[in-house]
C-alpha cells in the first residue's frame, strides 16, 4: 500500500508518497548505516537529479542498495 510520509530537510517540511516495502527498506538502509531515517531521506534528496521527485529518488536509492547487494 502507499503511504503518505512527511520530512524536514533542512528546515522544511516536505511530504512524498511511499510504498510500505520501501518505507520499510529505507529504515533497514539507515539503521544498517547507524544514522538516523531522517539524515538518509536529506542525503538521498540532496543528491538527486534537480527534475526528479524526492518519491523517485527513495525508490532509486533502495533498488540501488538491494542490486548492490548490501544487506543489514
Amino acid at each position: 500500500m502507499i503511504r503518505k510520509h512527511s520530512a524536514t530537510l533542512h528546515g522544511h517540511r516536505t511530504s512524498f508518497s511511499l510504498e510500505d516495502e520501501f518505507w520499510a527498506e529505507l529504515k533497514t538502509i539507515a539503521a544498517s548505516r547507524s544514522i538516523p531515517l531522517a539524515a538518509l531521506i536529506s542525503e538521498i534528496d540532496d543528491h538527486r537529479l534537480p527534475d526528479s521527485n524526492l518519491s523517485s529518488a527513495l525508490r532509486l536509492h533502495v533498488l540501488a542498495w538491494a542490486k548492490a547487494g548490501t544487506t543489514a
